[in-house]
């Protein structure tokens, strides 16, 4: 048997230690190439002009020779306004990175050494750069898709006399929510799959599901699905392969759905061993992480690194995040 990826030294291209080890000049110089290339050319975040504005070196900032404007290497960012040094939001996205199954805020506040809320905002802005910098464009080839809800425990109670029907409708809870997947395959001689989207929904039903198959999977693609009724309308558009969970994982033909419920293993263990819950005003977020390292989970740590820094250094300040303790929170989730 081939070792593991995760076990190989390819996986190891970084670690915490070397980031923790990194001056403040190091950090700052790392998220400046990042954010904008190599050389002394710098982008003002205020009126987007480019060129060698004029350097405070005791200050670590620019002044804008169009606008003068004074902004900083994380000005405009996500990490705008920071007050933690630069280094320790690179070991949070180092942390962040090798977490193969997620990483809970309070694992965070404990290895970085701040407090619960100063990291569990931390987390949610990497997430919000993930979800603002995802590739939407169309899948295409094979693609699996699939449901899953979360949030429609209903505990019963303690005496059997006093239990209902969960199944029924009027039982479910209101914050009920359906995290649907589609996922692409690689193309021949690679292993799973090469491109993960998601979505929120109130339910897995035909009418959602036949306009995101329309919007974001190529005609002539092949679709992989359940046996649920949600899939039905897709015979009349593409070439769709079903497969009955309740007798068998592989049909007769060879079609599976396997796809799709390997992200949801992925899922339900960020669920259940590190997050434990997900609130519905972020639950996209939560699943499109995911999806992230579903399609990173055979690049190595130091590339997933980058990729997440460079997201980070190219997102704009999100105002979800900006006084969240102080009660500025999302109005709405995001649904489909």
């Amino acid at each position: 048997m081939s070792q593991h990826f995760l076990l190989s030294a390819k996986a190891r291209t970084l670690s915490v230690l070397k980031v923790m080890q990194m001056s403040d000049a190091d950090a700052f110089a790392v998220f400046k190439e990042l954010r904008w290339g190599a050389g002394d050319a710098v982008a003002c975040p205020c009126c987007s002009v480019i060129g060698k504005h004029a350097f405070r070196k005791d200050r670590r900032q620019w002044k804008c020779a169009d606008c003068g404007h004074t902004f900083s290497v994380t000005s405009g960012t996500i990490f705008a306004n920071h007050k933690l040094p630069l280094k320790t939001y690179l070991a949070a996205i180092a942390l962040y990175a090798n977490a193969a199954k997620g990483i809970s805020a309070l694992q965070l506040s404990r290895d970085l050494g701040c407090q619960y809320k100063t990291a569990f905002v931390l987390a949610h802005k990497i997430r919000e750069s993930l979800m603002e910098h995802r590739d939407e464009t169309a899948l295409a080839g094979e693609v699996h898709m699939d449901g899953a809800y979360v949030n429609g425990y209903i505990r019963p109670k303690n005496k059997k006399a006093d239990r209902i029907d969960r199944r029924l409708v009027k039982h479910q809870r209101p914050d009920k929510r359906c995290v649907f997947v589609m996922r692409q395959k690689a193309e021949a001689g690679s292993v799973g799959a090469a491109k993960t989207l998601t979505f929120i929904l109130k339910a897995e039903n035909q009418a959602d599901v036949s306009q995101l198959a329309g919007e974001f999977v190529h005609k002539g693609s092949v679709i992989c699905a359940d046996e649920s009724n949600a899939y039905d309308p897709l015979h009349a558009k593409f070439d769709t392969r079903r497969v009955n969970h309740s007798v068998e994982y592989r049909a007769d033909d060879g079609t599976t759905n396997n796809l799709a419920e390997s992200y949801f293993s992925r899922f339900r263990r960020m669920q259940y061993g590190q997050t434990h819950k997900f609130g519905n005003l972020y639950l996209a977020n939560y699943a499109n992480e995911a999806a992230f390292r579903e399609d990173t989970r055979r690049q190595s740590n130091g590339a997933i690194f980058l990729e997440i820094t460079t997201r980070c250094a190219k997102t704009r300040t999100s105002r979800d995040w900006c006084g969240y303790w102080q009660g500025n929170k999302r109005d709405a989730e995001r649904l489909m």
